[in-house]
């Protein structure tokens, strides 16, 4: 389903620059890709040869862009804003996607937005663009920032009970895809019920059906001092005839003992 839905992403991207196919990869590099969705290289690669193929920066979404989602993410902003300061968001293997930067932009609370990919070249890209066209936040007091972070190394950068929010647009299909996915999938899980606060909350979108991918949460939310931890599901909705769905993932219990 992924590779589905990866070669959709691709296709209508390019559907929408037919007057300059060199803007987009060649067949091969995505076939490396999608063999090597998991290794720093494989990234750097991409981001390298989309970026270069144009002289203006332009986003790369996958599955989506914020447009889509803005309705399931505000509300975690708002539940988090209880604690009196900014809320912490951490945009997990943001690539070069704008869905950082439009949390940043829209947010109506003081939010501190982390985008974070394994690919130095895409977090590069996003600093040097931002730089270039600031963004302005609708509140004075939020803050964004590019960071270069190995998502299977989470723990490492951040504390326990440091983050208010998770988001994950297509991360952890990447890494489930790949030839060792679903250990270095569920060790990411698990860093994340680790460094989010109590009532923080992990937000997967995936186009994975729910009887697969509840059943993977649930289990690999366990173990290493873990219990059960609540997951839930709502559908995004069908975009280019795949139906994307959006996972929350929230411990219940004191995860860092």
């Amino acid at each position: 389903i992924l590779f589905a839905a990866f070669s959709l992403t691709l296709r209508s991207c390019s559907q929408e620059k037919l007057q300059d196919t060199n803007k987009w990869p060649r067949e091969s590099m995505l076939a490396e890709l999608m063999e090597n969705m998991d290794k720093k290289s494989a990234w750097d690669r991409f981001y390298s040869e989309t970026s270069s193929r144009s002289p203006n920066f332009k986003n790369f979404e996958w599955f989506f862009g914020f447009d889509a989602v803005q309705d399931f993410i505000t509300p975690f902003l708002q539940t988090a804003s209880l604690s009196r300061r900014p809320v912490q968001v951490l945009d997990m293997g943001c690539g070069t996607s704008a869905l950082g930067p439009s949390i940043y932009r829209d947010s109506a609370l003081p939010v501190r937005v982390t985008c974070a990919d394994i690919s130095p070249v895409a977090v590069r890209l996003m600093r040097e663009h931002v730089r270039a066209n600031p963004v302005r936040p609708r509140n004075a007091s939020s803050q964004i920032e590019f960071l270069e972070l190995d998502c299977t190394q989470l723990d490492s950068h951040y504390g326990p009970s440091s983050l208010d929010l998770i988001v994950d647009k297509g991360t952890t299909d990447a890494l489930l895809r790949s030839k060792e996915g679903a250990e270095k999938a569920a060790s990411v899980l698990r860093q994340c019920l680790k460094v989010l606060r109590r009532s923080g909350s992990l937000l997967q979108f995936s186009d994975e059906d729910p009887d697969a991918r509840l059943v993977w949460l649930e289990t690999a939310a366990q173990g290493q001092g873990l219990a059960a931890a609540d997951v839930g599901v709502q559908e995004v909705g069908v975009l280019r005839g795949v139906c994307y769905y959006c996972y929350q993932v929230t411990a219940h219990h004191d995860v860092n003992k």
